[in-house]
């Protein structure tokens, strides 16, 4: 499994964020991930994005839809297509991924 941090962004919005990659060559992750519905034992399992947000406030999830709001939405279907392309800390700008701005916004930790 494969974790990562991200700077999920919009319209007066900062949520830092958790991502784990749910995909291992560990047989016991594999059965225990299989036994919550994703994939199959022995079976080649396709990739699931788990996120939460970061300071625990909410609950984790590996379905994009469960967040029933446009931010969280957009920025897990994002993540999900993009995991392995992000760094680290990158901002996902959910205003510029539906092409509302020209250019993605910049990490706030360069204005601190």
């Amino acid at each position: 499994m494969i974790a990562k941090t991200f700077e999920v962004r919009d319209k007066g919005t900062f949520l830092p964020v958790l991502a784990v990659c749910l995909v291992t060559d560990n047989e016991g992750d594999r059965y225990l991930m299989a036994r919550c519905g994703y994939g199959t034992t022995g079976i080649a399992q396709s990739e699931h994005i788990m996120i939460t947000r970061l300071r625990g406030e909410s609950n984790a999830s590996a379905d994009e839809y469960h967040w029933r709001d446009r931010t969280m939405t957009i920025a897990h279907q994002y993540i999900r297509m993009n995991f392995h392309e992000l760094e680290n800390g990158a901002v996902v700008d959910v205003e510029h991924i539906n092409e509302e701005t020209p250019e993605p916004k910049k990490s706030e930790r360069f204005d601190v």
